[in-house]
Formats: structure tokens, sequence, C-alpha cells
């Protein structure tokens, strides 16, 4: 069930069978010269909507698809929240989907510059509870969609050289096989594989990264590539989410 697609009626009846929410969340930020810049959260929801798809039984919420991407601020197009604002905006999700009884949600990543002030988010979020040492009323897990069981090796596999970590023929390809007419092409990129570094602010990142990419080489990328990144994904996501609907609670 796509949330976004649904009447409120539907989800209050849902509600009443499942607790468990997943949250495609990137970012909208370049991706290289060839890289949509919907990538970010592009990725993640592809995935969660085909999963969705495949077991009707999952709720998916609508994607947070604006992260923290200050460090791609140099390049045109990318739209960025500060940490402060992306984790008040995380929090007000939160509280939104608990207050119609979900309990469990789901976060499924796309962005690896959205990590760290997620995580803070979920200890802010933890700690008001801790502290009142009273049990929260959710619990909350973050996934990159690349972490899912099965997919790293998979895309190593899939591209033994030049994948890198940022433009990654992976995350190109998974966007060419959901949008094959939304391909882009660009001339030759030299070098083929891009430099890789520290990340730091906006200025730094494009005197060393000129064109975006970081260590990769997204020309390896094909929507062939792309469903069979899809159709491991996929059954990866569905187990991950169906064992944390189903952890238990320790006793204390």
């Amino acid at each position: 069930m796509l949330i976004h697609f649904s009447s409120w009626p539907e989800i209050d009846a849902r509600l009443k069978t499942t607790k468990t929410v997943v949250v495609p969340i990137g970012s909208n930020e370049q991706h290289g010269p060839t890289g949509l810049l919907g990538t970010d959260w592009m990725c993640p929801e592809i995935i969660a909507h085909a999963a969705e798809k495949a077991d009707e039984s999952l709720i998916v919420a609508p994607t947070f698809n604006i992260g923290m991407a200050q460090h791609h601020l140099a390049f045109a197009g990318t739209i960025s929240l500060r940490p402060s604002t992306f984790m008040a905006a995380i929090t007000d999700w939160v509280h939104s989907l608990n207050r119609h009884g979900v309990e469990r949600i789901y976060f499924l990543n796309g962005h690896g510059g959205n990590v760290s002030t997620i995580e803070a988010t979920f200890s802010e979020l933890y700690a008001d509870w801790s502290y009142a040492a009273d049990r929260p009323e959710f619990m909350l897990k973050l996934r990159n969609w690349w972490d899912l069981p099965g997919v790293t090796p998979l895309c190593n596999r899939l591209f033994p050289t030049g994948h890198g970590m940022h433009a990654t023929p992976s995350e190109i390809a998974v966007t060419q096989a959901a949008w094959p007419d939304r391909i882009k092409t660009a001339p030759e990129m030299t070098p083929r594989i891009a430099p890789t570094g520290p990340i730091r602010d906006a200025l730094d990142y494009r005197a060393r990264f000129p064109d975006g990419r970081i260590g990769s080489d997204p020309t390896l990328a094909s929507p062939d590539h792309g469903r069979t990144i899809i159709d491991a994904a996929v059954p990866a996501l569905l187990k991950d989410v169906a064992e944390f609907a189903a952890e238990a609670l320790p006793s204390t």
C-alpha cells in the first residue's frame, strides 16, 4: 500500500493489521554528467515501490526527497537542507506516523551524506523516553539500499572497477531501469574513472571533483544492470522489513 495513493479510511484499516511503514529517503543532488539529480531519492523509492508490488501488505510512505547535500551546492540543481532542518523534518514525520498508530518506521536511505544526521535524529527522538525511564511508542531503523543483504556484493561483481563512491554505475543503473526514457549521455569523461578524496564544503568539493563524480565510471551503467540490482534488492528489503516488524521487545 502506497500512502499517497490511498484514502485515509484505507490507511486506517490497514494499520489495524500492521504497524510498520517504510519511508524512502534520499537527496536531490548532482550525480555527475549523466546522473539524474533525483538519483539518491529515486533509488530507494524504486526499490520500495517494487517491493510493494511484490507484497501489497507493505506500507510505503511518500518519499522524503530532500536531504543533507550542502557539499554539492556548487552544482546547479542541488537542493539541500541544513542538518538542523533535516532533523526537525524527520522528527515531524516520525511523530505524524506514530500519531496514527505506526509503531515501527523503517527508513530506506539512498544518500550516504544523510546517515549521520538520521542517526543523530534517532538519538534525539529516543532521548526523551530514556530520560523519563519509559519505553518509546515507536522503533526506528535505518538501512541504506546498497546495504541490503547481497546487494553490495552483487554491485561489486557487476562493476569490479570504476564503481566508486558517488555517481556510481549501480545507482545510475537503477534509475535507468526505472526511467529508460530519461537516460543521459555525455561526451567522454576524463579521466574515465574519477579521482577520490575527502568531502568538505561545496567549493572544496567542486575543486576536487569538477564533474561531480568520486571514484566512479558511470558509463558502465545499463538498464539491464539496474533490473538485476532491483531484483536482488526487493526480496532483501521485504525480508529485512519483516524481521524488523517481528522484532520482539526485550523484557525489563
